[in-house]
């Protein structure tokens, strides 16, 4: 037996839908099924979790999500195309009130808790490194490198690195990766 789901096994899983090349490990877990969509040319590692809220969950083309990470929260998250996702990395459309005022935790009544909830968007050639944390309703811009255990609450302007807790800017990435993409694109015959 593969470590992937097979095609066959992925459409009885119910995603809302999925690509071509799709490989997803079968020690993955998911929830909320029908509101994640996946794209073409994924991989999607062991121990990841995905638990997509009322928002949903988009992942685009030629992404990869490594082992140990997760996806969590109601908030829509989109992942655009070429995002890479290192390991035990976490992005959260929805976190609880840490003052004290309210009570947090999910086993406790909503009346009772101060949840955020927010969209969560990275663009694409996205690179966020192993450990880091993504909090509710960021805008993580085009070609963004985030350094490891860095911790990104606030958005990211295209083309910059980050790094740190919380991440700020410390320099600007390279933009030949776009040339790279649009030569990539022509030479490769399965990109839709």
């Amino acid at each position: 037996m593969s470590s992937y789901y097979s095609a066959e096994e992925l459409t009885q899983i119910g995603f809302k839908v999925f690509g071509r090349e799709v490989r997803i490990s079968r020690k993955a877990s998911f929830y909320g099924v029908e509101r994640i969509s996946i794209g073409n040319h994924v991989r999607i590692d062991d121990f990841c979790i995905i638990s997509a809220g009322e928002g949903g969950v988009t992942i685009g083309n030629y992404i990869h999500i490594a082992a140990y990470s997760s996806i969590i929260g109601g908030g829509e998250v989109l992942l655009e195309d070429f995002v890479n996702i290192s390991s035990r990395v976490s992005i959260y459309s929805s976190n609880d009130d840490y003052s004290g005022v309210v009570m947090t935790g999910p086993m406790v009544p909503a009346q009772w808790t101060n949840i955020v909830t927010a969209r969560v968007e990275i663009k694409r050639h996205v690179i966020i490194g192993c450990g880091s944390v993504i909090l509710p309703g960021i805008s993580i811009g085009e070609g963004v490198a985030v350094g490891a255990l860095s911790l990104v609450k606030a958005d990211c302007k295209s083309f910059g690195v980050y790094c740190g807790t919380p991440a700020r800017f410390v320099g600007v990435r390279q933009q030949t990766l776009l040339e790279c993409e649009r030569n990539f694109l022509v030479n490769e015959p399965t990109t839709s």
